[in-house]
């Protein structure tokens, strides 16, 4: 039984946001003030990720642990009411997360997924995970160069 009644749950919902959250935002300052640049936060990408650095194809996602069922903290459980709604909701959510996550290793992208609570409770471990990838990206891409003008030599 909801707690409250449907025009203020309707309310209470329709002020939930879908990006520039808190944990999004923390993030993004996080990795501001680490230096790190050339990050979007709007992009035609599957899964419209919280920050994508285009010309490295590295996506970010901060997950909701509501939203998105984190199995690690207790933000993750289910509603008490309504729930067949809830159960089906969070399941298609999740599932829509492999497929997008799926779409974008398939053109290239490196994805990296966060829990809010992760970036929350450690946001520069996040940052440094980040700061991986890029530097990752950035050796392969310069290999890759380094072979285009020996023509496939080493």
């Amino acid at each position: 039984m909801d707690v409250h009644d449907k025009s203020t749950r309707s309310f209470n919902m329709s002020r939930i946001r879908s990006r520039d959250t808190k944990p999004e935002m923390r993030l993004r300052k996080l990795v501001w003030a680490s230096g790190l640049r050339g990050y979007r936060t709007t992009t035609e990408l599957p899964g419209k990720p919280d920050l994508a650095f285009t010309r490295l194809r590295i996506a970010v996602f901060v997950d909701g642990c509501f939203w998105h069922v984190c199995p690690e903290c207790s933000d993750g459980r289910a509603p008490k009411s309504n729930t067949t709604y809830w159960t089906e909701k969070r399941r298609m959510n999740s599932e829509r997360d492999v497929r997008q996550t799926r779409e974008l290793r398939r053109r290239g992208w490196i994805v990296l997924r966060f829990w809010e609570h992760h970036v929350l409770k450690d946001g520069a471990g996040c940052v440094k995970i980040i700061a991986r990838a890029i530097r990752k990206r950035e050796k392969s891409d310069q290999r890759a160069a380094v072979s285009e003008k020996t023509g496939g030599q080493p």
